[in-house]
């Protein structure tokens, strides 16, 4: 339990990252400062009952206002957005959402006076001009999607508020994350997630990039260490007020399958590669994350194969539990 009175919450509650983060946040917190918030209810018994949820919209001032007034935060994680391949659908309501619903929060943020504001931006904020490998902590960002592009813009006005209101706002820029408690939402690195439910299921894979297509990955306990030791690192350890490089592992959709055979040896899949493919091709192979190493000392602890390992352990463990 940490020593603080902090008061916590966790916009977006219900997604990916939300439902474990929120998770995490109870454990050190205590279940009744952490409050999920969302615009429907959990649907996980764990998240539902740990804590106090409430219902929001981020685009809904009134309601989000009322709420920051109600409970008087401390802290607040704003997760809710819009993805990269299901923004593309619908780039304007993306692009409203993710961008309104940040000056919300820095605003609310601002003027009732929340000490700390964590926002996550991504490697979709690079382009197609970004060095591929490697790609440093400073460099040209050319996104070509609505995610990214908000990402992007994003990241500026976070590094505004920090500078003309003084707001600690903390951010970093996330590969794909793949975790075994909640399924993704709509992001280009998803198949990563779902691949391990279909070997699973002894179900042949259709894979939505191509085989040899390599991006950055975390696996979610990482994740949630990295965003965790950025929130609780003094402040004047800080220099990076944009947005985080962080780095884990890369790898293709042929290297996960062959992970994954090591375990489930005759596990099929196929590749169809559509249009997040072209996304796929623009965002970086592997990151350099010295930046934040060298600030707060972030390590990740996962590889390919071990993060394989465990997922499908707990995948194991999920399934037996439902059907018992």
């Amino acid at each position: 339990m940490a020593n603080t009175p902090d008061t916590i919450l966790v916009i977006g509650a219900c997604g990916q990252l939300g439902s474990e983060l929120t998770l995490a946040l109870r454990e050190l917190y205590g279940g009744g400062n952490v409050v999920a918030a969302d615009v429907a209810p959990p649907k996980h018994a764990e998240l539902r009952d740990s804590g106090p949820f409430e219902r929001v919209d981020v685009l809904d001032t009134n309601v989000l206002g009322t709420l920051v007034s109600k409970y008087k935060f401390t802290q607040i994680y704003h997760l809710a957005a819009v993805l990269s391949a299901t923004g593309e659908r619908n780039p304007k309501f993306a692009w409203r959402l993710n961008m309104e619903g940040l000056f919300n929060v820095l605003d609310l943020a601002v003027e009732q006076q929340v000490s700390k504001v964590y926002w996550p931006s991504s490697i979709a904020v690079f382009g197609p001009s970004t060095p591929r490998q490697h790609t440093p902590q400073h460099t040209l960002m050319d996104p070509n999607t609505v995610y990214g592009i908000s990402k992007q813009a994003g990241e500026r006005w976070c590094e505004y508020y920090f500078q003309k209101h003084s707001l600690d706002v903390r951010s970093l820029r996330y590969p794909g994350l793949i975790g075994y408690k909640a399924l993704p939402g709509g992001g280009t690195t998803d198949y990563a997630v779902d691949i391990y439910h279909k070997a699973l299921e002894g179900e042949t894979f259709e894979c939505f990039l191509s085989e040899n297509t390599y991006l950055p990955m975390m696996y979610m306990p990482d994740a949630l260490k990295a965003t965790l030791d950025l929130m609780h690192a003094p402040a004047a350890q800080i220099s990076v007020r944009d947005s985080y490089n962080l780095g884990a592992m890369s790898f293709s959709p042929e290297e996960i399958t062959a992970s994954i055979r090591k375990h489930i040896p005759d596990f099929e899949i196929i590749y169809k590669p559509d249009a997040r493919q072209q996304i796929a091709a623009s965002w970086p192979q592997s990151i350099d994350d010295s930046v934040a190493r060298k600030d707060w000392g972030w390590q990740p602890a996962y590889n390919l194969d071990a993060m394989t390992a465990d997922m499908l352990l707990n995948l194991k463990k999920m399934r037996a539990a439902q059907t018992a």
